[in-house]
């Protein structure tokens, strides 16, 4: 099993919720302004695919992964 380490640039993020539409357990938006919330940095592997979605389907391309 590989880990996975998630990193994210808030300061780029445009706020449009694929994140946490696509991974919910890992990613959240913040209340105030909607900006994305990293809320699990090292996922489990059955959150490996939707992370990957998630960082695919970022507009803003502000989702890293260190795999």
């Amino acid at each position: 099993m590989t880990a996975m380490k998630v990193t994210i640039d808030a300061d780029r993020c445009v706020a449009s919720g694929m994140c946490a539409y696509s991974a919910p357990e890992v990613f959240d938006q913040s209340e105030e302004d909607g900006v994305v919330v990293l809320v699990q940095d090292s996922p489990s592997a059955d959150q490996h695919e939707a992370v990957r979605t998630a960082a695919r389907n970022c507009p803003a391309q502000v989702i890293t992964l260190d795999q």
